[in-house]
């Protein structure tokens, strides 16, 4: 065989061997997930089944996660205006390790009618993973202002899994917390979050109160050194 002919076989059977290994590298597997929200209104608990999809992108060290609604899952007794919803929610990320990612996405692009179910736009949000391996995204709670009011809609039927990926750790990972359990989760919302706030707040007037008194007491020791 001339060196030509034996340098195009080898160039082949390396193409070949790389299109196998790109062939057998693990692939992201999504399906379309149906999702019973059980939604809690200001006029009254209400339910809506919505297929939801998720998809992701490697960005850098992590991955950007879109979550789409094929249908919507709440209505209002009075129209929306057009930008008078905010729409968010949480994937709940499972496996390898376990987090939950803040979604959101954009005000509502058009009016919504009355008594009509509420189109909710797609959702997006940056997920990092701390460890590598295979990774599960499940849709969680979803939540819903608009008008000055919050609905708040939680899966009902234990969904399974939109989405499972195999994910890479960037080097170095992530610091984890006692316990196992990752500090990558969505800040919490509500009374707790107000009561968490109303101590901070007291503990920094007490502080204040008692560097305030502080201040005071060396003063007046200052002002009985001082002759008359």
């Amino acid at each position: 065989m001339s060196d030509r002919k034996r340098s195009t076989a080898l160039a082949l059977a390396s193409a070949l061997a790389g299109s196998a290994v790109l062939l057998a590298a693990p692939a992201a597997h999504a399906d379309v997930v149906d999702v019973e929200y059980k939604c809690q209104t200001p006029i009254g608990d209400k339910s809506a089944v919505s297929p939801i999809d998720i998809k992701a992108v490697k960005e850098g060290d992590g991955y950007k996660l879109t979550m789409s609604f094929q249908k919507g899952v709440s209505s209002s007794p009075i129209e929306l205006g057009k930008g008078a919803m905010n729409p968010s929610a949480v994937i709940m990320a499972d496996g390898a390790e376990k987090a939950s990612v803040p979604v959101s996405g954009p005000p509502n692009a058009e009016a919504a009618p009355a008594n009509t179910p509420i189109k909710i736009s797609d959702l997006s949000g940056t997920y990092t993973p701390k460890k590598s391996g295979k990774v599960t995204f499940t849709a969680g709670v979803l939540t819903i202002k608009a008008m000055g009011t919050t609905t708040t809609c939680t899966p009902g039927n234990s969904p399974k899994p939109s989405l499972e990926l195999d994910v890479t750790a960037a080097a170095g990972g992530g610091a984890q917390q006692p316990g196992g359990t990752d500090d990558a989760t969505l800040p919490q919302t509500g009374p707790a979050d107000s009561a968490l706030a109303l101590g901070t707040l007291g503990a920094t007037v007490a502080l204040s109160g008692a560097a305030g008194m502080l201040w005071l007491t060396r003063r007046g020791r200052r002002a009985e050194r001082t002759p008359s």
